[in-house]
């Protein structure tokens, strides 16, 4: 193998890595666009702020750097467990009904959420 051959291997490695890269980006840019539409038209702004916005008892911003993604997907999912693990005294507590939400739907929220940092 000559070293223009090796070269070639190498940037096109480099190459197949940042198209990844970038589409993997792009869809997660997408998924936090339609997370965000999914926490308007779930009302969440009902009991959570987010950038001044809503209902300021129950901050959102930051949340990304405070919770991984599993534990933003749990409080959603299962609210009742999480408050429970969290000693959480919130009143009201959150709804236990967006864990019906579809699969997708529910992903965006988190990487919406994530997001948030």
């Amino acid at each position: 193998m000559s070293v223009t051959h090796k070269t070639k291997k190498v940037l096109l490695a480099s190459v197949l890595t940042l198209s990844f890269a970038a589409v993997s980006f792009a869809a997660y840019g997408q998924d936090v666009k339609k997370g965000e539409a999914v926490y308007t038209a779930q009302k969440c702004s009902l009991c959570h702020q987010i950038a001044g916005k809503g209902n300021k008892a129950s901050p959102l911003d930051g949340i990304g750097k405070k919770l991984s993604a599993d534990e933003i997907k749990q409080w959603i999912t299962d609210p009742v467990a999480m408050a429970a693990k969290a000693k959480s005294t919130k009143k009201p507590p959150m709804q236990n009904k967006y864990g019906k939400l579809p699969a997708a739907d529910i992903d965006a929220l988190v990487a919406y959420m994530q997001s948030l940092k």
